[in-house]
């Protein structure tokens, strides 16, 4: 019994100390830029007809939850840069977040009848298949956004759907990893992430 006891204390150490060598890295190196950075590949600001915005986080009050107020935060100064003529937005929830993302960016001076809402997607999978007709319908270059360690599972799910598109990511992690206090929840982010790349090559959508 002692014995077995001294083996989970000793599990519960290198435990301890293998969480505290990890939290050291991450909030004391860049690590969490450079993932996030591979993840958002080409950083070139294309610029389109129609700008393509994945929605993000939500809330059950129908208010922008972080990575969507920022991809809605970005797309609405693409917006000002001009030569757009559309943007869609996409994404579900209950309430939408696309909807909360209109409203944002209309109060930001974009035109309501300039965007377009797609607001039943659950997952990236599905705001990628069902953005499939909506882009199909609209003419010019596609350009699709968001968050930078978002862009890589986006940008292939897009492609496996044959949206043909360039890529404008934005800095969401990046931003964040420029604050020490702030790298574990990135790292966080980024842990999850890697997992659903994981999962969603396993099924071979990207």
């Amino acid at each position: 019994m002692r014995k077995t006891a001294g083996t989970i204390w000793r599990g519960v150490r290198i435990f301890c100390a293998a969480l505290g060598a990890a939290m050291l890295i991450v909030t004391l190196t860049p690590v969490t830029s450079w993932a996030a950075a591979r993840l958002a590949g080409p950083w070139n600001d294309p610029h389109g007809a129609v700008l393509v915005v994945l929605s993000g986080s939500g809330s059950d009050q129908g208010m922008l939850g972080e990575s969507s107020y920022w991809r809605a935060f970005y797309a609405a100064l693409a917006w000002r840069e001009g030569r757009w003529e559309k943007i869609v937005l996409l994404g579900g929830g209950n309430p939408p977040a696309s909807s909360a993302m209109k409203t944002f960016l209309e109060a930001a001076g974009v035109p309501g009848p300039a965007i377009i809402t797609e607001t039943e997607s659950g997952s990236t999978r599905e705001s990628a298949l069902r953005a499939k007709p909506l882009l199909d319908a609209l003419p010019g270059p596609k350009v699709l956004m968001t968050s930078d360690y978002h862009m890589y599972r986006a940008a292939g799910v897009f492609r496996k759907a044959g949206i043909d598109f360039a890529p404008r990511p934005i800095p969401d992690a990046l931003k964040r990893a420029a604050s020490w206090n702030l790298r574990w929840s990135v790292f966080q982010d980024l842990v999850i992430e890697t997992v659903k790349i994981a999962y969603y090559r396993s099924h071979g959508w990207i």
